[in-house]
């Protein structure tokens, strides 16, 4: 989570799983290019996640549904995980997107049938959300997947053709 030297530094190499750290779900290639720094505020407004909350969403989001789809297909590579709100609305992200509260992760596939596979194994998780992106299109570039720790999950698949 966080050093234990009562730092407010994110150890990034922290593991969240066997194979997921911190620093793979807080990087952001729209945060670089942009020069924000992609974390959770220490002290956030009201209403909005807390950093010690978003860690622990990313962990049981990493344990529930990455974990097992890792298990079965070998190595997943995710290319966008918990957004700051410079970087959610930079990518055009919803307003009240899973990103922003460590929720939601998207993992890369190459192609239709790499995205069947990695949803027929998704699917018999406990996700909330599960979007094929692009959604209209056939050719698949990255599954968004999203894991509620706290509330009821939908078990949503959009974007199937």
């Amino acid at each position: 989570m966080i050093n234990d030297n009562h730092s407010t530094e994110i150890d990034f190499e922290e593991r969240l799983s066997p194979h997921f750290t911190v620093g793979e779900m807080m990087r952001s290639g729209t945060a670089v290019n942009m020069g924000v720094n992609n974390v959770p505020e220490e002290n956030p407004a009201p209403g909005e996640a807390s950093r010690e909350e978003v860690i622990e969403n990313l962990r049981e989001l990493c344990r529930c549904v990455l974990e097992p789809l890792r298990r079965c297909v070998g190595r997943v590579i995710v290319v966008g995980g918990y957004r700051c709100e410079a970087v959610n609305r930079a990518v055009m992200g919803a307003e009240h997107s899973q990103h922003l509260r460590g929720e939601a992760v998207d993992i890369h596939v190459t192609g239709l049938e790499m995205c069947r596979k990695y949803a027929a194994v998704l699917s018999k998780t406990d996700f909330d959300q599960m979007i094929l992106e692009p959604q209209d299109a056939v050719m698949k570039r990255w599954i968004h997947i999203s894991y509620k720790r706290n509330g009821k999950n939908r078990h949503q698949i959009l974007g199937a053709k």
